[in-house]
């Protein structure tokens, strides 16, 4: 098979935890073509189709110079097997703008993953607001009166904007609400942009569990990210260490419930976010804790990955 990678710049892909670079890894061992592209390198003109300016790659199997490129070509994405998005955050217009070109070139015939409609439905913050019954008591709003009511209510709290990743800008206030309102003037513009609020889960300390769900089914391992000193996020971008482990009955219950509903609208691959039984997140656009899992369990997850991608392009959902 064909497939192309709409992702970050090659030349900053970490390879030794890099996920996209995990599913390239294991297509190209089974003999499929790789490709990759930015998402500027997107375009469409009237009368033609939406085509992408790729480069057609070689993974050497070196830990740094681990491609080499053998052609750069302008191809229209319905010629491709399949188109993967996975450009991490922020999701922003752009974002935005490459799932509308990437929406045209599936009404062209081009079979993307995850879905461009279904990525633009669900915002990974505010997806878990159709799951109310796993999270723990959250609030969406751009009103510091809001925010500090909430806190009020709860006590300990954590503050995020919506279109961060990797733990940026998150804020933890206790019950005595030090810097709350610059930290809520920080996030919200004064006013002119909606944040996240939740109430702080204290099993945070055991870690933020990444649970990704594969075509509706969980991986039978997580990766829980357990912030580390005086640190409160677990992610791995702000010092986390991720510590893999079979799924708990909570994780489980939590994937079977939420993870066939995505699929069936087009979401391939979903990352879930739980912290001490309670959903915080729902990750969409590029889902991560491939390879971490993979070397300290040996549950191959690329290898899930690419079987559910092959399963797919053979007989679309």
């Amino acid at each position: 098979m064909n497939f192309l990678f709409v992702a970050d710049p090659l030349d900053l892909f970490k390879t030794y935890k890099d996920t996209t670079f995990s599913m390239m890894r294991e297509a190209q061992r089974r003999g499929h073509r790789i490709a990759a592209c930015l998402p500027q390198d997107l375009g469409w003109r009237s009368g033609g189709v939406v085509e992408a300016e790729v480069l057609r790659i070689t993974l050497t199997g070196d830990a740094d110079d681990w491609y080499t490129v053998d052609l750069r070509e302008r191809v229209a994405l319905k010629d491709f097997d399949a188109v993967l998005m996975r450009k991490d955050p922020p999701f922003d217009a752009e974002y935005i703008y490459a799932t509308h070109l990437l929406e045209q070139a599936e009404r062209e015939g081009a079979h993307v993953v995850n879905k461009p409609r279904a990525l633009r439905d669900h915002p990974e913050k505010l997806a878990i607001m159709e799951f109310p019954e796993f999270t723990a008591p959250t609030l969406v709003t751009r009103s510091d009166a809001a925010v500090r009511a909430f806190h009020a209510e709860h006590g300990d709290i954590i503050l995020k904007p919506l279109d961060g990743m990797g733990g940026m800008g998150i804020f933890r206030v206790k019950q005595d609400a030090l810097n709350l309102g610059s930290i809520i003037e920080t996030l919200n513009k004064g006013g002119a942009e909606t944040i996240m609020v939740q109430r702080f889960v204290p099993e945070i300390s055991q870690g933020d569990k990444r649970v990704l769900v594969i075509a509706g089914q969980p991986v039978p391992y997580c990766l829980a990210r357990i912030p580390q000193g005086t640190e409160v996020r677990g992610n791995l971008a702000a010092g986390g260490k991720g510590v893999a482990q079979p799924l708990s009955a909570d994780d489980r219950r939590i994937a079977e419930a939420i993870g066939p509903k995505l699929f069936a609208r087009g979401l391939l691959l979903i990352g879930l976010d739980v912290i001490g039984g309670s959903l915080t997140e729902i990750n969409v656009t590029s889902p991560t804790c491939f390879q971490e899992i993979h070397d300290q369990t040996g549950c191959d997850v690329p290898a899930l990955f690419v079987d559910a991608l092959e399963a797919q392009v053979k007989a679309p959902i």
